[in-house]
């Protein structure tokens, strides 16, 4: 095989580590702006409130000597001998090694780093700007390197210094995941069931702070198939105990593209998927020699079991009457018998866990954050980072000690309640025992429909009377309380709530104020969809759906929390809300935008994503929202139905509702300050929320004719991230309300970080905030206390909540809403692609106008 590597005429100027701040202003299509394009804010300077306290944070400093390093970058291609590309994964690490092995002195002695794919960087030029070498590998694959150096800015060389992380990781054999790498180790596994494996690895990174170069380095966790044959495999996956009970269809997409091993060839092979007959009688054509002399061949039909049988001496024991595995290609089909195959290991499962797996797992994996100290100290001891050639020869080693740094905790705020009393959150929790809601809402006319046959529905109302008097709801006896026919509940989803609701409708006399639906299974009940697609978007009535394992005075109370936000009613504001007194608010009417965008599991390629905004209403209050959700293209991840332009000239966007209910509930005021808050982007995209979604909403604000476009202070919340607070002088949990925005932010831009939540649970993970825009002027201890209260804000909780209420609530929003639509029956047939190969959207239902500004989300 040829390695040809032609290079350019000059190198670029070097680059030296460590290196300057990165910019993360991408550029963005001219056409794509309406108005001056806005740039990312620079820090103002930092907050002083709040009570100090010593932390640690899993960043370990890093000493970059070679101050002169280049990093050359050099585009990777690989052809066979016959000059065809060859796309075939992991072919290109093995032969980069077996490159550098061959012709290390050709090549000047230098190390690679090699991400696998389509480059390869070098500290410093390589000898020469052509080579060409011959290399054979097992697969006799060749390999042309075509060439190029490059300038190398500050963004770049963190890129090459992760892609030396991944490379050590993939040479010890770890599956690589992003920047988390997973060792082949039966300590590390979680078993959650359904044949599906958590397994712990390291996520590992370099970052820029502002102190300087830092290694980030946190636990990891990923699912993987349980590795071993392949039958158990499919046995535990549908929770069947016999072979003849595999619903086959849904094995064949379980199974496709993923690896086995087939022990009579001890080769891998990928499975492309099932036989349409069982061993004993799939058909396949061979060659025989004719004869004694074996002077010719004649090609006959036989059976993959018969083969194994009497050509290889394999006697099938379990899998004659089963499907094969086809590991071939189209129209050139390979069969194995199953009991022959096993999985190989570190294989990512990439559908979506049931929620009895996600609790094993969540229970399996938690971490205390000592245990994770200790965890993380022993993996930083046992890198051998510094002993990796390339990142030697840019002078880098890594401290092994936990960075310091210094937080704040801020003040909690301070509650009210019913009876004007107030509410002293403590540790970021509180309760309503003894004390009434702010606003309460009663409950006149109601009824109780029952799809579970394990609840006893008359206790449940008996009880759920009781608890609202004493939270101060007056609540009345269900006008009707109708349980389900036992014959229906082997109906399909929609068919069981339409035919419930014909038995509502011919019991009731009038619309009522609230529906209570008992559902049979706590999560993904099927009934849940379709029923609140019936209730919220046709029939136009609030409705709560329990499924309560055991009724208790505190289940009752968080459920009567949701139902009284759902009605219009107030559990608890601010002080400072109540009042009338928040800053930079009070005087001036500001509304407030949660926005995130849901998308389907990784396996969902073709599901549409959905999009929610809630903005809130009734101002000067903070702690009442209402949602706008859409569909749009599958993982898109901008919003592009803010402003919605229609051939009438009307506009059909998010904005333009949310607008309309804000100055409809606020007494006629119009929005002069906006804050948004955005969830779910990376550094990459924040030009495109400045410069796509906010020209988006200032073109919704114009076309409603107004002039003076409101004030913005644009702030993204960032909770997928691996940068942990912890004490350093205890055990537990940072408190609520820690910040921290000195030293391990970033080292230009308006950033921060805070855990608003009491961590119970594992190792509080703190939310990144980024200031992207900042028109309307907080000071950082203004802003960072407002973000601190939309915490204690979420009605349908007496925790702070890990993330501002606003985005929460668009979360929750858009969850509800996406269960409207059946997106399996979308998937095989409405999603097909059109003449031009586009794929239609279907729209969500919209809200009936009883509900369209209810915090249904609650």
């Amino acid at each position: 095989m040829t390695v040809n590597l032609p290079g350019t005429e000059e190198a670029a100027e070097p680059t030296a580590l460590p290196p300057s701040p990165p910019d993360v202003l991408p550029n963005i299509e001219t056409e794509q702006i309406a108005r001056s394009s806005y740039s990312i804010i620079s820090r103002p300077s930092v907050g002083t409130t709040g009570k100090r306290i010593p932390l640690l944070v899993n960043l370990f400093k890093v000493a970059a000597d070679a101050t002169d390093a280049t990093f050359f970058q050099y585009s990777v291609t690989i052809t066979s001998e016959d000059k065809r590309a060859v796309e075939s994964k992991g072919i290109g690490r093995k032969l980069i090694d077996r490159l550098h092995q061959t012709y290390s002195s050709e090549l000047g002695g230098k190390s690679f780093a090699y991400d696998g794919a389509r480059t390869l960087y070098t500290v410093g030029p390589l000898p020469h700007n052509k080579f060409e070498f011959k290399l054979l590998l097992e697969q006799s694959f060749a390999k042309c390197l075509e060439a190029y150096t490059s300038h190398a800015n500050s963004q770049d060389a963190l890129r090459v210094l992760d892609v030396v992380l991944r490379q050590q990781a993939a040479n010890r054999g770890c599956l690589l995941v992003r920047q988390s790498f997973f060792h082949d180790d039966s300590r590390n596994f979680i078993d959650v069931g359904g044949g599906v494996t958590g397994v712990r690895g390291f996520h590992s990174s370099f970052r820029l702070t502002q102190g300087g170069l830092s290694l980030n380095m946190d636990v990891s966790t990923t699912m993987i198939v349980k590795p071993g044959p392949v039958i158990d495999f499919l046995l535990s996956n549908q929770n069947v105990k016999e072979p003849r009970y595999i619903d086959w269809a849904k094995a064949k997409r379980m199974l496709k593209n993923l690896r086995i091993r087939a022990s009579h060839r001890n080769q891998e092979f990928k499975i492309f998927g099932l036989s349409e007959k069982p061993c004993i009688q799939q058909l396949f054509s061979m060659k025989l020699k004719n004869g004694e002399d074996n002077d010719g061949e004649q090609t006959v039909d036989v059976t993959v079991y018969e083969y194994f049988s009497e050509h290889r001496g394999i006697e099938l024991i379990s899998s004659a009457y089963l499907p094969c595995l086809d590991v071939g290609k189209p129209n050139r089909p390979i069969f194995f018998p199953l009991e022959l195959c096993s999985l190989v290991p570190l294989q990512r499962y990439t559908k979506a866990l049931s929620p009895v797996q996600r609790t094993s797992l969540v229970e399996k994996s938690r971490q205390k954050p000592h245990e994770r100290i200790k965890i993380l100290t022993n993996a930083i001891g046992n890198s051998c980072y510094d002993d990796d050639a390339v990142l030697a020869a840019c002078g880098i080693s890594v401290n092994k000690q936990f960075t310091p740094v210094e937080g704040r905790v801020l003040e909690t705020p301070k509650l009210k309640v019913g009876k004007n009393e107030d509410c002293f959150p403590n540790n970021g929790r509180w309760n309503f025992n003894k004390k009434t809601l702010l606003r309460p809402s009663d409950i006149d006319y109601w009824a109780v429909v029952n799809f579970s046959a394990r609840c006893d529905t008359s206790y449940l109302t008996r009880e759920l009377i009781k608890c609202g008097m004493s939270k101060g709801i007056n609540i009345e006896r269900p006008y009707s309380l109708i349980e389900e026919e036992a014959l229906m509940r082997k109906s399909n989803p929609v068919a069981r709530v339409e035919k419930m609701f014909d038995l509502l409708s011919s019991k009731l006399t009038k619309e009522p104020d609230l529906i209570l639906c008992v559902l049979p299974e706590r999560k993904n009940c099927d009934i849940y969809g379709p029923w609140k697609k019936k209730c919220l978007s046709e029939v136009g009535v609030v409705t709560q759906c329990i499924s309560p394992l055991k009724i208790t005075d505190q289940y009752l109370t968080n459920v009567l929390l949701k139902i009284n936000s759902k009605l219009g009613g107030i559990n608890s504001l601010l002080a400072l809300e109540h009042s009338g007194h928040l800053p930079l608010i009070k005087d001036t009417p500001t509304m407030i935008l949660g926005m995130d965008v849901s998308h389907g599991s990784p396996g969902q390629s073709d599901i549409p994503s959905i999009a929610a905004v809630v903005g809130s209403r009734c101002w000067p209050l903070i702690s009442r929202y209402r949602a706008s959700v859409r569909t749009q293209s599958p993982k898109v991840e901008m919003i592009d139905a803010l402003f919605k332009p229609l051939d009438n000239g009307n506009d059909d966007g998010i904005i333009r509702e949310l607008l309309l209910d804000f100055y409809s509930s606020s007494n006629g005021s119009k929005p002069t300050q906006i804050i948004l808050f955005r969830d779910g982007v990376g550094e990459s995209q924040f030009n495109q929320v400045l410069n796509m979604e906010l020209n988006q909403i200032i073109k919704a604000y114009e076309h409603l004719e107004e002039v003076d476009v409101p004030k913005f202070t644009v702030i993204v919340a960032q909770k997928n991230h691996h940068t942990k607070l912890f004490q350093a002088n205890a055990q537990e949990n940072v408190p609520p309300g820690t910040v921290v925005d000195t030293k391990i932010v970033h080292p230009r831009n308006y950033d921060f970080y805070m855990c608003t939540h009491a961590g119970m649970i594992g190792t509080s993970r703190p939310v990144h905030y980024h200031v992207l825009l900042d028109e309307i002027g907080f000071s950082p201890d203004g802003l960072q206390n407002l973000i601190n209260s939309l915490c204690y804000v979420n009605q349908r909780s007496t925790n702070a909540t890990s993330i501002v209420a606003p985005i929460c609530y668009a979360h929750h929003a858009a969850a509800q809403m996406g269960q409207f639509l059946n997106f399996d029956d979308l998937s095989e047939a409405s999603l097909t692609p059109d003449s031009e190969g586009n794929v239609p959207i279907p729209e969500l239902p919209r809200l009936h106008k009883n509900v369209k500004t209810s915090m249904f989300f609650c």
